[in-house]
Formats: C-alpha cells, sequence, structure tokens
C-alpha cells in the first residue's frame, strides 16, 4: 500500500476520532426540541462555563412565552434555588436567565463546581414545562485557559493521535518501518498529556492530576493508558521486524480509549474538602 494513502487513511481516522470527542462528553451542550405556545422550538443548554462572570442560559423562544430557571449545587443534597426560580428575562426572541452561586455573594462558582439547573418555559397560563422532563442540566464551571497553552496542547495530542494510527497501519505492512512512529507518538504524547495537559488541568480545575492513581478522571486516565502503551511499544518492540506488532497494539489501545467521551468522570469539587453552606 502506498505511503501516501497510508497518511490519508491515517487523517480521516484522527479527524473521526476528533469529531467524536467533539459531539461527546457530559459537558457537551445538551441540545433537544420542544413544543411551546403551539410551536416547535429547539434549545441547546451549555453543560460547561468558565467561572470569571455569572453564566446566563439562554432559550430561543417565540412571544407570549415565560419561563424561570431553578437551581442547585450538584450532589450537595440542597433543594432547589431560588424556590420559585429566577424568572427569565426576554431580549428581543431570546429568555435569559442567570446562573448565580448559592451562598456567594458574587455569585461566581468554584473551579470544577458544579450546578444542576432546570429551564422552565410555560404559555401564558399553562402549567410550567421543564424542558428536559424533569432531568436536571449539569453545568460544571471552570477557570480560565488561555488560547497559547490551548491551542498547542490541542495541536499536540492530533498529531500524537496521527503518528499512532498512522503506525498502527504502517504495521499492517509486512516491510513496515514503525520504529519512528512509536518514538514520535510517545514523545507527543508526553508533551500534550504530561506537560501542557495537567497545566490546562490547573488553570481550569485547580489540580495538576486527577487520574490514576490520584482520582478516576477518565480524560487523565486514558491519556496516561496510551502512554504506557506506547512506551511498552517502543522499548519492548524496539526497531526490529517485530515492533510491528507491538505498534500495532499500541495503536489498537489509543484508538479504544480515544472513544471514550471526553471529561467523563472529571474534576469535580469535593464538598467534603472545602467550607460551604
Amino acid at each position: 500500500m502506498k505511503r501516501a494513502l497510508l497518511w490519508v487513511l491515517a487523517v480521516l481516522f484522527t479527524l473521526a476520532s476528533a469529531v467524536f470527542q467533539r459531539m461527546t462528553g457530559p459537558t457537551q451542550p445538551l441540545r433537544g426540541k420542544a413544543l411551546l405556545c403551539g410551536n416547535e422550538i429547539s434549545y441547546r443548554l451549555e453543560r460547561s462555563a468558565e467561572n470569571t462572570s455569572l453564566y446566563r442560559v439562554k432559550v430561543k423562544a417565540p412571544e407570549p412565552a415565560s419561563g424561570f430557571v431553578q437551581y442547585m449545587r450538584y450532589k450537595k443534597k440542597d433543594v432547589w434555588k431560588p424556590e420559585k426560580g429566577v424568572p427569565m428575562v426576554r431580549e428581543g426572541e431570546t429568555l435569559v436567565a442567570p446562573l448565580a452561586w448559592p451562598d456567594k455573594d458574587d455569585g461566581l462558582a468554584p473551579r470544577a463546581g458544579k450546578l444542576a439547573y432546570s429551564v422552565n418555559l410555560f404559555c401564558r397560563q399553562e402549567e410550567p414545562k421543564d424542558l428536559t422532563g424533569g432531568k436536571p442540566v449539569i453545568m460544571r464551571f471552570k477557570g480560565p485557559v488561555p488560547a497559547w497553552i490551548l491551542i498547542p496542547h490541542i495541536l499536540v495530542m492530533f498529531l500524537a493521535m496521527l503518528t499512532a494510527v498512522r503506525g498502527g497501519l504502517e504495521a499492517l505492512r509486512p516491510e513496515g518501518q514503525t520504529g519512528k512512529y512509536a518514538l514520535w507518538t510517545v514523545i507527543l504524547l508526553f508533551i500534550g498529556g504530561f506537560i501542557l495537559g495537567p497545566l490546562i488541568q490547573k488553570l481550569s480545575f485547580g489540580a495538576w492530576w486527577t487520574g490514576f492513581p490520584l482520582g478516576f478522571d477518565l480524560t487523565d486516565n486514558k491519556t496516561l493508558i496510551a502512554f504506557v502503551g506506547w512506551l511498552v511499544a517502543l522499548l519492548a518492540g524496539g526497531r526490529g521486524r517485530g515492533s510491528r506488532w507491538w505498534v500495532l497494539g499500541a495503536a489498537v489501545l489509543m484508538l479504544v480509549v480515544y472513544f471514550i467521551p471526553h471529561s467523563l468522570l472529571g474534576s469535580e469539587l469535593d464538598y467534603t474538602k472545602v467550607i460551604q453552606q
């Protein structure tokens, strides 16, 4: 198989994994449709936001629709706050309401803090309808990350996936030379997953590492698993002919862990370790 074709296939596999990561996971927006005032509306409810300002829930809804938002701290055994909800204010075609962290004067959420919130809409004197059918939306707050850190991290992890897939495809060739792909994948995974990744984690959620052995963050853990797999392939396989089977195994392992949704079991504020009301 020609090397140019292998690179094309590697790019396609990598793009597919990137799209999957972008569209899945517990922090991706929750989208849906609902019937309101005789019209079908589409909504997009965010599940991740920066904590530098009050996040505002927004739903595009036709007049004369009204609504309110209720929320509570996730896993804190709170009651809905406020009890009667925050009225949504109309701004043109959109209903808007802020999410303020309970019991904080400025209302700003701590890093890794989560709120469960519900959006209730109604038309004139109708009974309010929970937009998500009684299942709260979970919002996780994070600190801001500068683009000059975030963009290199994304780029390096993308390149790591690309060299991993290319190495796996190279391993399918009987005469394939896989050593250089294993080496580059290990280097890129180390830079992206163990230098830039922890820096982003610290800025976003206040912790350098929340995977094994310190926690259960699957994003950290799957990076660790992929790195170990490729390190074994590099060291055990060496540069000889037998190395291609180690590289193929590492490539398959990396594809499997990368198809675990991003941010699953991610950083979460532990209320037992902070002073809260």
